[in-house]
């Protein structure tokens, strides 16, 4: 099999990292673009040393030019702490940067797949969530700039689709965990863990009995790129994420009892425009993804997460 040659945007972030080993393991060449606003160098400087990996400096909100059989666009912050730090930067991320990667992949004829997310959901008023369902967003909230801004990149892939014959491919990405996340993302894995190893009360916001499904990052890694690989006839949006709903609460004293943590619990009102419940319907990925479905139970994963924080927390 020939070696191809692979575009990750926000490749030195949580998930771009992984996503980039994975690809290098695999006899793939892999430049990864990113500007650093929530990646770190920290999270690929072990690949540094691969002749087939290239780092590239850039935001995506200028275009850019190169030749390559893939692209797999994930740059933009994730986490609310940070797309509501600069919200018409985040904006302008996920809605430049999908028409710039578009442009890029309409130009070279390559595949593009859009990381989008379970937020153009919303607050969901269906559950568990298909694919089918348009959501239930506030369109001027906080949350807003990120929710409406990946849904317009949706958009944006699928009028390339079918007015330039682009081949794209959405992948709705559900709650992910794992190593190299930012210990200071604000996401409630990392908040628990870092503040059970800090010995830190444990921050619950509203009662602790809203849910979210969390899949591991090997998982999605996977779901990402068997979808890559599927012929130009499926082009999602199809969710990638764990149907296995956990409450807060449940997973605060899972990370209790994994870190031997004497922290405390302490509830907080909860932030504007929260969902209380999110949970993917992975039937079509089942289906389209040669029965796809997330193979790391969440003990296991935690595990793997909590080894990484103590050794970059210094503990």
């Amino acid at each position: 099999m020939s070696m191809k040659k692979t575009l990750v945007t926000g490749g030195a972030g949580f998930i771009g990292s992984h996503l980039c080993e994975r690809l290098l393991n695999e006899g793939n060449e892999v430049i990864c673009l990113d500007n650093y606003f929530t990646g770190s160098k920290q999270n690929i400087i072990h690949l540094m040393d691969n002749p087939y990996f290239e780092l590239v400096r850039h935001d995506i909100t200028m275009p850019y030019y190169i030749e390559v059989d893939d692209i797999y666009n994930l740059a933009c912050p994730a986490s609310p702490i940070h797309y509501q730090y600069n919200p018409i930067k985040t904006v302008k991320t996920s809605v430049m940067g999908a028409i710039n990667m578009l442009g890029l992949a309409k130009r070279i004829k390559a595949k593009v797949l859009q990381a989008s997310t379970s937020e153009v959901y919303g607050d969901p008023q269906v559950h568990p969530q298909t694919e089918d369902y348009w959501g239930h967003v506030n369109p001027i909230g906080s949350r807003s700039c990120y929710d409406e801004g990946k849904r317009c990149a949706e958009t944006l892939f699928y009028d390339y689709h079918k007015q330039n014959k682009v081949k794209i491919k959405i992948a709705r990405i559900f709650n992910t965990y794992g190593p190299n996340m930012d210990p200071d993302d604000g996401r409630v894995i990392s908040n628990f863990i870092v503040q059970a190893l800090r010995g830190e009360d444990i921050t619950i916001y509203g009662s602790g009995k809203q849910t979210r499904s969390f899949q591991y990052v090997d998982d999605l890694i996977e779901g990402m790129m068997r979808l890559m690989n599927t012929g130009k006839d499926i082009t999602g949006p199809i969710n990638l994420g764990n149907p296995h709903e956990f409450t807060m609460l449940e997973l605060a004293k899972t990370v209790l009892k994994l870190t031997d943590s004497k922290s405390k619990i302490s509830y907080h009102p909860l932030p504007e425009d929260d969902p209380i419940q999110r949970q993917p319907d992975i039937s079509l990925a089942k289906e389209k993804l040669n029965n796809w479905k997330p193979s790391i139970q969440l003990e296991d994963g935690l595990k793997q997460t909590i080894d990484y924080f103590n050794k970059i927390l210094h503990l």
